[in-house]
């Protein structure tokens, strides 16, 4: 009976968390998406339009690094739920705006919604599913952000090209009220819960704590680097591939659209599949593979794209080019003890995002040089290098969420056979 209403309880908590991170990418995907008509509207040249979307991971990075502080601090429920209205609203209120810089100001707002209901979410959920499962279930959950973003080429093929830009914006509003439902239905995780009753522990500067370890420092630093190259590489190409469809291919708005949205269910696909894989094969493995096929995949849809094979090439991007994140979650959470743990994979991820926030602006500016494809090209370096280090630096399972007596720095001597793997 009691692992029945576990089971059920995590099952609750998914749906709401899918839910959240897809709008969260619905969001996210708008800003690329509609680039051009902002070019458009504006009359800024594509390193301005690159500006924005740096502005906007900015944003994300400021968010992730105070969602995970403030998740261990107040809950990750009510924190969730907190994120999920600034990012809607502020969302909402960019179908207002009337001027480039002030695009810019309300975007990196909303944006610190977005990164950090992404942190806070992951987290949430990591705690939550046991340890057997967390790999396949975080791997389906990251799948949320690509639905979002399927959502949102749907919505853009039919609100755009006859409304306009502004109304696809105002859509966002809608998620408000999911995030009521995620703070009054969803309990907290029982390893937060154990982890705030423990005064001596909780009350600690997280931070310092991340740092005073030397393990626990090495690690932290390597996913910084990690996760600089591996949103360089992803963010880099999200937010260009549309733009790259209209100008170097040459399709229409509506086309555009249609392939994003056969990329976009391959990406579902690749994150579900990628976080499979990794639960029976190891989280290293699977994101270090992942990682390399990214990277000769973008140099080849530069290269060798035709009329005839682009759908296929890029469905093939798709499919791979998310596939790291179907087991980011898991790898990433497994890394830190229970009472770091929001603070030391949100600062970890959106340090990393600070880094790769100029990606837009650099593609931007190799696009005005030379074109966008060979900017995308370019991208398979970071991609690469997202999957070299982890295979050097960073081993998997180091921890288990589910198990928070297992997660203290104090008894992590104590519990190696049981908490790590080598």
């Amino acid at each position: 009976m009691e692992k029945s209403q576990s089971n059920r309880n995590w099952i609750i908590v998914f749906v709401a968390c899918f839910l959240g991170l897809m709008v969260d990418g619905m969001d996210l995907q708008m800003l690329s998406l509609t680039i051009p008509s902002l070019m458009e509207e504006f009359q800024i040249t594509k390193t301005q339009a690159g500006i924005i979307s740096t502005w906007s991971l900015v944003g994300m990075a400021v968010g992730g690094i105070i969602g995970g502080w403030l998740s261990d601090r107040f809950g990750r429920v009510r924190m969730a739920t907190y994120m999920m209205i600034v990012f809607s609203v502020g969302t909402a209120l960019l179908g207002l705006v009337q001027t480039y810089e002030q695009f810019i100001v309300v975007r990196f707002l909303s944006a610190i919604g977005i990164g950090a209901e992404y942190s806070i979410v992951t987290m949430l959920m990591a705690e939550y599913v046991p340890t057997k499962k967390r790999t396949t279930i975080l791997g389906s959950l990251q799948a949320a952000y690509s639905v979002g973003y399927l959502v949102a080429a749907l919505l853009a093929g039919a609100i755009l090209p006859i409304y306009g830009w502004r109304p696809l914006y105002f859509i966002s509003i809608l998620p408000v009220a999911l995030a009521i439902y995620i703070r009054f239905k969803i309990p907290e995780p029982q390893g937060w819960l154990e982890a705030k009753q423990q005064p001596k522990q909780f009350k600690k500067n997280e931070w310092l704590t991340i740092f005073k370890e030397p393990k626990t420092r090495a690690i932290f630093l390597f996913w910084i680097i990690t996760s600089t190259f591996l949103q360089f590489g992803y963010y880099g190409v999200g937010t260009w591939l549309p733009t790259y469809i209209i100008e170097d291919l040459g399709f229409n708005f509506k086309t555009m659209t249609s392939y994003l949205v056969g990329s976009y269910t391959a990406m579902i696909l690749g994150k579900i599949l990628a976080g499979w894989l990794a639960d029976r094969y190891g989280r290293r493995n699977v994101y270090i593979l992942s990682g390399l096929l990214t990277a000769i995949s973008l140099p080849v849809i530069y290269l060798y794209n035709t009329p005839g094979n682009i759908i296929i090439l890029l469905t093939i991007l798709g499919f791979l080019y998310g596939a790291q994140y179907g087991i980011n979650s898991t790898y990433m959470s497994e890394s830190f003890p229970t009472h770091i743990r929001g603070t030391a994979v949100g600062g970890a991820y959106n340090v990393g995002r600070f880094g790769a926030a100029i990606a837009p602006i650099i593609i931007g500016i190799i696009a005005e040089a030379q074109s966008i494809g060979f900017g995308l090209a370019t991208l398979g370096i970071a991609y690469a290098l997202s999957g070299i280090i982890p295979a050097l630096f960073i081993r998997e399972k180091m921890y288990d969420p589910f198990k928070n007596k297992e997660n203290s720095l104090d008894n992590e001597n104590e519990n190696v056979s049981e908490d790590r793997v080598m």
